[in-house]
């Protein structure tokens, strides 16, 4: 009989309902002293019980605003800690928090402002050079739902309110307000939106409950083993569910503390941080791990204390996972595959998995979901070792995007499905490999090819760090391979080299027809390499046409 590509996954950990207020008091009342978070920025450090003690007056102070239950609040801003107070505050009063990018500019924060009326923003007043204040104040006169604008410096701005202003506002308010409203909070209503960085069009905003990322991020947490004692290097950015879920919630429901190295990435913050910190995990996306190994600063020696981490947000070459668990004491490192739209995580291997499984798979399917792989065009669920789209279902996957039915109905089925626009094959362990994504699929003269396959040869040639690989517009072909390439510090080749190391290892058709050398990829803030802007510059470069 033949085995079809499915999976339902099982696990020690029962999923709960409960609010995401409800569930800080919680971990407030089983580790209260304990470091809860460190921002090394901020030279900050608070324990779960000061923390707390913050989000109570911060929830105190939104309701002195008059922010209601359901309504929007905007948070624009790098890691810092009135960050993750926020993501408490706001949803403890049954309010949803808006996640918008650092680095969106004017048009982009405009669109995210009207499109789901956001009354309050809390912000940055700079993102590196970026006046973030001045072009808030400026959207605000265009959007008028936006009626309160708070920026988290100490310096006092006409049209807005400083953070220690804001917080004084709590005053206003009897704390036994706050108590009576929380128990009244949905666990299944929307805690936060988060905008999908889409290749085209507008963005859409995934919508979240407190039940998924709950949820999601106890499983996670679960399954990576974190426990009370570790301390967790999150430099993964917290407007997306990396850093919110992955990181945040993950931590603090085994009462793990979290250490933010910089308001960014910043790969020498992060061996700092992990070296006088002493953190036992990490978690990061591809890009943040090679940039740590092939650092000047990077000694083995400073890595010591790690023992377990993640690595997600995109495919991972197989060399750099086993560079990271060799050279960076991450035996416990874990490989993950996610999607905003499914709070995140629906793969993930276990920290005992040997060396090869992790590097060459996602893992398997996390508890309390399932997933399938099925043919794109007629939705059959393919057999084992067949590649199809990943599709997911259960608790994580999100409400739909917000005020978008039409997107919502495009992703997830009349069924439940959540439908990832991901390659993938399911093997007979029921671990699952991701090989691409349907629209990065490489058709050349009908030959299909997946860039991750080539993207493994090249992590083997001694002198790349980094590599991808994509396709685009041939006359004669349909289409050819291009490659973009970042040599390691050091390393010196040309073109006609690398190419020349393909010959004979990889089949001519594979072989990229454009390979270009370069510093740097166009990336989103999360760390997703954006291939469609290289396609772009290569088309435009050379001339080509669809």
């Amino acid at each position: 009989m033949k085995k079809l590509s499915y999976a339902k996954g099982e696990g020690p950990v029962p999923l709960f309902d409960m609010n995401m207020g409800r569930f800080l008091k919680g971990v407030v009342g089983r580790h209260g002293d304990k470091t809860a978070l460190v921002a090394l920025a901020q030279s900050a450090r608070l324990s779960f019980r000061e923390l707390q003690a913050l989000v109570d007056q911060a929830a105190l102070a939104l309701l002195a605003l008059g922010i209601e239950k359901s309504e929007r609040v905007g948070i624009w801003s790098t890691n810092r800690l009135e960050w993750v107070v926020m993501q408490f505050a706001v949803t403890s009063i049954g309010a949803v928090l808006v996640h918008i990018n650092p680095a969106y500019r004017e048009d982009e924060l405009a669109y995210s402002v009207e499109h789901v009326n956001c009354k309050a923003l809390f912000l940055n007043p700079k993102f590196r050079s970026f006046d973030c204040l001045a072009t808030a104040l400026h959207v605000q006169t265009q959007h008028p739902c936006l009626q309160f604008i708070v920026a988290f410096d100490a310096e006092h701005h006409v049209g807005c309110l400083t953070w220690s202003a804001f917080l004084e506002h709590a005053q206003r308010v009897d704390p036994v307000c706050l108590d009576a409203l929380l128990e009244t909070v949905d666990s299944k209503a929307a805690a936060s939106i988060q905008y999908t960085s889409g290749t085209t069009g507008k963005p859409k905003g995934a919508t979240l409950t407190h039940h998924n990322m709950l949820n999601n991020g106890t499983q996670v947490g679960s399954r990576l083993q974190l426990k009370a004692s570790d301390v967790f290097c999150v430099p993964v950015p917290l407007f997306h569910c990396a850093g919110s879920v992955v990181g945040v919630i993950a931590a603090f429901s085994q009462g793990a503390s979290v250490v933010f190295p910089g308001e960014g990435f910043d790969a020498e913050q992060c061996i700092e941080a992990i070296d006088s910190e002493q953190c036992t995990a990490i978690v990061g996306v591809p890009m943040m791990y090679i940039s740590i190994l092939h650092h000047p600063q990077f000694v083995t020696t400073k890595m010591q204390t790690l023992q377990k981490g993640i690595m997600g947000a995109s495919t991972c070459p197989s060399s750099v996972f086993k560079a990271a668990i060799e050279q960076m004491s991450l035996a416990g490192l874990s490989s993950t595959y996610g999607m905003t739209e499914t709070s995140p995580m629906s793969t993930q291997s276990f920290t005992h998995d040997d060396i090869e499984l992790k590097s060459q798979t996602v893992g398997c399917v996390h508890p309390h979901l399932e997933i399938k792989i099925v043919e794109p065009d007629t939705g059959d669920t393919v057999e084992l070792g067949q590649t199809g789209e990943l599709c997911v279902r259960g608790y994580s996957v999100m409400q739909g995007y917000w005020n978008d039915p039409k997107s919502t109905a495009e992703a997830i089925d009349v069924e439940g499905w959540m439908h990832s626009g991901d390659l993938a094959v399911m093997h007979d362990d029921a671990y699952v490999s991701i090989v691409g994504r349907i629209k990065d699929m490489v058709n050349r003269a009908g030959e299909n090819i997946y860039p991750r396959e080539i993207e493994e040869f090249f992590y083997q040639l001694p002198e790349v760090a980094e590599v991808q690989v994509f396709g685009v517009p041939d006359a004669l072909y349909g289409e050819q391979l291009a490659a973009w390439i970042k040599l390691k510090p050091g390393c010196v080749t040309t073109v006609e080299d690398l190419q020349a190391q393909c010959k004979g290892k990889i089949a001519s058709y594979k072989i990229p027809h454009y390979l270009r050398l370069v510093d740097d990829f166009p990336s989103t803030a999360s760390g997703k390499v954006q291939k469609f802007k290289m396609r772009d510059i290569m088309v435009h470069d050379h001339q080509l046409h669809d």
